[in-house]
């Protein structure tokens, strides 16, 4: 959902984004399965297709779970950060808000 809330992007363009920013390699079973139940749970929505690419975006309900979900995952880091005795450098990613 991260990937998503740049713009819609199409499976092989998440699995590059995804890459990018997570250093993590999905295998095609995995991201359309990830796909798939996103969409089943109304998180994501087809945007429409062309003969070979079928493009995805947030629903409401998926940024409004992905906001909870940084927000929470921010607090576990901060908390984390403080009990180390470390900064917490956070890159801005470009689109956040």
């Amino acid at each position: 959902m991260t990937s998503l809330a740049s713009g819609a992007k199409h499976g092989y363009a998440l699995a590059r984004d995804i890459e990018r920013f997570a250093g993590v390699t999905l295998g095609p079973g995995t991201l359309y399965g990830a796909i798939t139940a996103l969409e089943d749970n109304g998180l994501i929505e087809p945007t429409g297709h062309d003969k070979r690419r079928r493009p995805y975006q947030l629903t409401a309900a998926g940024r409004a779970e992905l906001a909870t979900a940084v927000r929470s995952l921010g607090a576990i880091a901060a908390e984390g950060a403080r009990r180390l005795g470390i900064a917490l450098h956070l890159a801005d990613p470009g689109w956040a808000q």
